[in-house]
């Protein structure tokens, strides 16, 4: 995987993350005990070419995975393999960025109609009536 598209302008090249082999954790077997399947990925967000909107966003994020430095660590072992652990954290750290930077639609108050509040008036008034019935009875 030589480039990662984040959006229809912004493409990151392979050298700006850095992949490390790491043991998985879990329970033992003999993938695990001997094998480094399992992957860590590095991303320096102030290093890389990414526009400065969307290493604002990103750094902004409050995401415990991203260090002081500035420095975004993924851990990926889900899979049995080293390589699509690899191509796990790659596509997460894809995900990450585009969530960092889309922005949610701004809501427009809306206010209920008339018919709806008619409505829930004479719900109230009937279930109040309801319960007034249920006093103590005097003869």
């Amino acid at each position: 995987m030589q480039e990662l598209k984040i959006s229809h302008s912004v493409v990151l090249a392979s050298h700006e993350w850095e992949i490390i082999p790491i043991r998985a954790q879990g329970c033992g077997g003999q993938n695990v005990n001997k094998v480094s399947s399992a992957v860590h990925l590095r991303f320096d967000i102030k290093q890389s070419t990414l526009p400065d909107f969307h290493k604002q966003c990103l750094l902004n994020l409050g995401d415990s995975r991203i260090n002081k430095e500035g420095v975004l660590v993924l851990k990926a072992q889900q899979h049995r393999s080293f390589e699509k652990n690899r191509l796990d954290a790659v596509e997460r750290l894809a995900q990450i960025i585009r969530n960092a930077i889309k922005k949610d639609k701004k809501r427009v108050a809306t206010k209920p109609t008339k018919g709806s509040v008619k409505r829930r008036l004479e719900q109230k008034t009937h279930q109040g009536a309801k319960k007034g019935l249920r006093g103590k009875v005097t003869f």
